[in-house]
């Protein structure tokens, strides 16, 4: 007994009790340059806890959105407190769920999952990231009319974000017209007093237009390029895009060249994973502290 004591006072200081242990993760695809574990796990050492944050790259693994069901079984079975949700999942991820917060079922995509008491819930963080980045990061821009590129996960998210903003008309243009479509006429009862609608013409659009967002992978190390010719973009127009890997993509690029106003990935990563974190961990996470902590990463991942 003696010695088992003595083994124990030993080993004491370096043990790690299972509840100062925090393990969530990333289900999604090309994201090995994801800045979430650094953000998360340096969260919760603030927090004095220890953070495990663990890519699910379906790329790597060879994988795609039929996994769902067996890695949601797999990350229960192993003790996640939650996972963040990426491209191509956060529409598919949902019929696997057990809840859905308001601002999801609104949206009808999710980007994080409780898993606590049994319970699957499902929440959208990336829509209140968006808004209080370009709140933050573009005060003054001009939301009289702005056109959305991409209309999947990401967009519905970032069309919620703007028209809560209080954009006076947004148009949505996507290579499947139908969802775009679909994402209008999900979206126009719950704005009513906002124009949206679907380009017929996005050219025209964007010439008419006062803001664009890019919310499609165009842009991604894996998805090089811009999701429209550049020379559409004009020096009064601002210009957003929410990836953030590289933080500088060609369309911001192209627009900084013309003297636009730009708003990149960052700060939507940033204020959506300050969401995440107190969700799935229940505590009260720093957005300014997670900032220094994504700038301190070196610029482009």
């Amino acid at each position: 007994m003696a010695k088992a004591h003595a083994l124990q006072d030993a080993a004491g200081p370096h043990l790690v009790r299972a509840q100062d242990t925090i393990l969530t993760g990333l289900i999604g695809a090309a994201i090995g340059k994801s800045r979430s574990p650094v953000l998360h796990q340096s969260e919760a050492a603030a927090h004095g806890k220890v953070g495990l944050y663990r890519l699910i790259d379906l790329d790597v693994l060879g994988l795609g959105p039929e996994a769902l069901p067996d890695l949601l079984s797999s990350a229960e079975r192993f003790g996640f407190a939650g996972l963040n949700i990426t491209y191509p999942c956060k529409q598919a991820v949902m019929a696997h769920l057990t809840e859905l917060s308001p601002h999801a079922e609104a949206l009808g995509a999710v980007n994080t999952v409780v898993l606590r008491d049994g319970k699957r819930i499902g929440h959208n963080t990336d829509w209140s990231g968006y808004a209080a980045s370009l709140r933050a990061d573009l005060p003054g821009a001009d939301l009289s009319h702005v056109v959305l590129f991409g209309t999947g996960g990401a967009g519905a998210a970032v069309a919620y974000a703007l028209l809560m903003c209080g954009v006076g008309r947004l148009s949505l243009v996507d290579t499947d017209a139908a969802r775009a479509s679909a994402l209008a006429a999900q979206l126009g009862p719950r704005f009513p007093k906002a124009g949206i609608d679907v380009a017929a013409d996005p050219g025209e659009a964007v010439r008419a237009a006062s803001g664009l967002v890019n919310a499609t992978p165009v842009g991604m190390d894996k998805f090089p390029g811009t999701p429209f010719p550049a020379d559409w973009i004009q020096p009064r127009h601002w210009v957003s895009d929410i990836v953030y890997f590289p933080l500088v993509t060609a369309l911001l690029a192209a627009a900084r060249k013309k003297g636009c106003r730009t708003l990149d990935g960052s700060g939507m990563n940033v204020h959506q994973a300050a969401e995440g974190f107190r969700l799935m961990t229940g505590l009260n996470p720093s957005p300014e502290r997670l900032r220094a902590v994504f700038d301190a990463a070196g610029g482009p991942p």
